[in-house]
């Protein structure tokens, strides 16, 4: 049964964050040479905020080289800021390719350089500075992780603030809030700029192998046929010549090839554009042509007035690809095609010259047959030889159109009360297992 309340696990949600495998994904091949670099133009513009948005703590280190702190302190508390930033720009690089730990580990690096000036120097005002760590900690871990790591910096600078000063500076609190919340901003658009791309990629590509389906399929229907009747109608050619030197004889079929190989020429052109369509009659007359070519007794129907309009194409592939089998790997003396209004029906009286298993031929019917929710069969016959029988939908199953709302009907009136009688004699005198004369119980007629 279909879980409808589960999700995908390809759509886009929060749930998916942080993946930013779509940064190692590059495209192969020199024609995507672009898309690469817009890939790597996301990654180069988060590294770069983070790498800008940084430079702030210069004036953190300059305020720090005038206070009034032990020197020792002061120059530990500037190296570690100088070490804080530096590793914001490798952070927000390597980051997000590394494995789980690599990130937990990256994110605890940066917030013990953050906070570790803040507590050297005894000063909450410092843990402002906190606002990159949280950044990279946004970029790397889940996004519930990393707001609750936000929120519990927010809250313990506002409790520090509070015990050591009796205030609080909002400041300062603001400050940590906003950067961090911009800083955040741009790494999650850049986040789903890049799964965007990505999901175009895979489109891009699904429709490319789709066309590349496409192709190989009619191409297989067009040559297969065509070069399956050129080569027999060759072969009588060559045995004309041998037998009877009939040249007459033998430049007909010759002209025949030649219009069949302009056909199949135009076939193939069409097909490449993707504008060749076949009709159910024309491979019918086709079939006629090569079975007689063969010298195969071609009993075929002489309409097809009662096949829906919707599966005459389709059954003409089935037709076209039926009948070259039996060309090719059947040396049957007879075939028979048979239509109905949503199946046909070929079998032939021979036995397979080769493999019985579905090649690409029968493979791409079942993909035709699917497409239009139809089914295809094939397998020996119940009184020898091979047959294929295609299968449309059932016009039965189809989902019946949906009923016009009715008007409401309106209120029908209420009757006038009836004075009640006097139950009669009879009534009030009835025997027992039997009704009172008047109505019948079942009301359907007076007793």
């Amino acid at each position: 049964m279909l879980d409808v309340g589960a999700r995908d696990p390809d759509e886009f949600s929060a749930d998916r964050w942080p993946d930013w495998s779509f940064w190692k994904e590059q495209p192969d091949g020199p024609e995507a040479y672009g898309r690469g670099r817009g890939r790597n133009r996301g990654r180069v513009v988060v590294a770069a905020a983070t790498a800008l948005a940084s430079l702030a703590l210069i004036a953190r280190a300059v305020d720090i080289a005038h206070g009034t702190g032990p020197a020792p302190l002061t120059w530990l508390a500037i190296g570690l800021v100088v070490c804080y930033a530096v590793g914001c720009l490798p952070a927000s690089w390597y980051g997000p390719m590394a494995l789980r730990r690599g990130r937990v580990a990256i994110v605890a690096v940066m917030f013990l350089l953050g906070a570790a000036p803040a507590v050297l120097l005894a000063s909450p005002y410092h843990l402002t500075d906190l606002t990159y760590a949280l950044a990279i900690g946004l970029m790397l871990l889940p996004l519930r992780h990393a707001l609750l790591l936000g929120l519990g910096t927010v809250l313990g600078q506002i409790l520090w603030m509070r015990l050591a000063q009796g205030g609080v500076a909002w400041a300062q609190v603001a400050l940590l809030v906003g950067v961090t919340a911009a800083l955040g901003t741009v790494f999650a658009l850049n986040f789903t700029i890049g799964h965007l791309r990505a999901a175009r990629e895979q489109v891009r590509r699904l429709a490319v192998n789709e066309e590349r389906e496409r192709v190989a399929r009619d191409m297989h229907d067009v040559l297969g046929h065509s070069l399956s009747t050129m080569t027999v109608k060759l072969g009588l050619t060559r045995r004309i010549l041998e037998s009877t030197g009939d040249v007459a004889l033998a430049v007909g079929q010759v002209t025949e090839l030649e219009t069949m190989a302009r056909t199949a020429l135009s076939d193939v052109r069409a097909t490449i554009s993707g504008y060749r369509t076949l009709s159910l009659d024309s491979e019918l007359a086709g079939a006629r042509l090569a079975l007689r070519a063969a010298g195969v007794r071609a009993d075929l129907p002489a309409a097809t007035d009662a096949v829906r309009p919707g599966l005459r194409e389709v059954f003409g592939y089935v037709v076209r690809e039926a009948v070259t089998n039996v060309l090719r790997h059947s040396d049957a003396e007879r075939c028979t095609v048979r239509v109905g209004p949503d199946w046909v029906e070929v079998t032939d009286d021979g036995s397979p010259t080769g493999d019985a298993t579905a090649g690409n031929g029968l493979t791409g019917l079942t993909e035709r047959m699917a497409a239009v929710s139809g089914t295809l069969g094939h397998g020996p016959a119940p009184g020898g030889g091979f047959r294929v029988v295609a299968r449309g939908p059932d016009p039965a199953l189809r989902p019946a159109p949906p009923r016009p709302p009715q008007p409401p009907r309106p209120p029908q009136p209420s009757r006038p009360p009836q004075p009640s009688r006097p139950p009669g004699p009879s009534e009030r005198t009835g025997r027992p297992g039997t009704e009172p004369t008047g109505t019948d119980p079942t009301g359907d007629e007076p007793t």
